[in-house]
């Protein structure tokens, strides 16, 4: 029996899925090369063999494999992770993607914002692919800040880009034309539920909702009043479920839903927020009549 097979039956009965191809990645981690070189017969050497070890070790723990090798992949972008941070999700790529769709002039000057900015992963993805744009991300935690900054100098964007700590949109004194909203939507009772990659070692702050999923958003709700320009647009991400409940808290806050945008399973993902006009404002109290 190889190394390669005694770890991935390791990782199998650890309870993680595709034990085999995650093994082959860790080792070709571990080595430093490309996953083909593994399937091509290289071999490790002593040292690479300790730091695999490792590697299965924390694996088998349920350690979230993008943690172990300190990056995941958002938007056809490296992004660098770990411990302090939450791992950036293919479902929020839709915020991106909208934003790029709502906003399409590359050349067009645009001051975004990130509100719980996290890896950086939103803003960042969407300055990469707008050059005229400058960033503002806000992150109460310390450690989520010190890799988006680490990420925007990575990706070249550091000179136009800052992070500050903060709580959510508390200490900024500006109007935005793109606002990026990925807040903790998880209610208390259900992150126990959560595989344990998530529940275990992702930060909890990143995810703890509240007991119905839903304080983040009443919080955030009257600041993006005061922080979206009067053309801007706040893209935010939701929970399976949630859209009916988000939309309400939002339009109690003068803001309005100009969209909403579903993923491949059909599911609500993302909610795309205005501030809500003089007429949308009467025809809301006229109904409330």
């Amino acid at each position: 029996m190889t190394v390669l097979d005694d770890a991935a039956i390791r990782l199998r009965d650890a309870g993680v899925d595709s034990p085999r191809a995650e093994a082959r990645l860790l080792l070709a981690h571990a080595m430093g090369v490309q996953q083909e070189a593994i399937i091509s017969g290289a071999t490790p050497d002593n040292a690479a063999l300790a730091r695999f070890g490792a590697a299965v070790e924390r694996r088998s723990e349920r350690e979230p494999f993008a943690y172990i090798v300190g990056r995941r992949e958002f938007f056809s972008l490296d992004f660098a992770v770990g411990k302090g941070v939450l791992i950036p999700r293919p479902e929020s790529e839709m915020l991106v993607e909208e934003a790029l769709r709502r906003f399409p002039r590359r050349d067009e000057k645009l001051l975004a914002l990130d509100l719980g900015t996290g890896s950086g992963c939103l803003l960042l993805a969407f300055l990469a692919d707008r050059p005229a744009a400058e960033g503002l991300g806000i992150d109460r935690a310390a450690a989520a800040l010190g890799f988006a900054r680490q990420n925007a100098r990575f990706l070249g964007l550091a000179g136009r880009v800052r992070f500050l700590r903060g709580d959510w949109g508390e200490s900024v004194n500006a109007r935005f034309d793109l606002i990026f909203v990925n807040p903790p939507y998880v209610r208390t009772s259900d992150i126990a539920t959560l595989a344990p990659e998530v529940a275990v070692h992702e930060p909890a702050s990143a995810l703890d909702g509240g007991e119905d999923g839903l304080d983040a958003y009443r919080g955030i709700a009257p600041q993006l009043t005061e922080l979206l320009s009067e053309k801007g647009r706040a893209f935010v991400e939701i929970g399976e479920g949630q859209a009916e409940a988000v939309s309400a808290i939002f339009e109690n806050a003068n803001l309005a839903v100009d969209g909403t945008v579903t993923d491949f399973a059909r599911i609500h993902r993302c909610l795309v927020v205005m501030v809500a006009s003089e007429q949308h404002s009467r025809a809301k109290r006229k109904k409330q009549l």
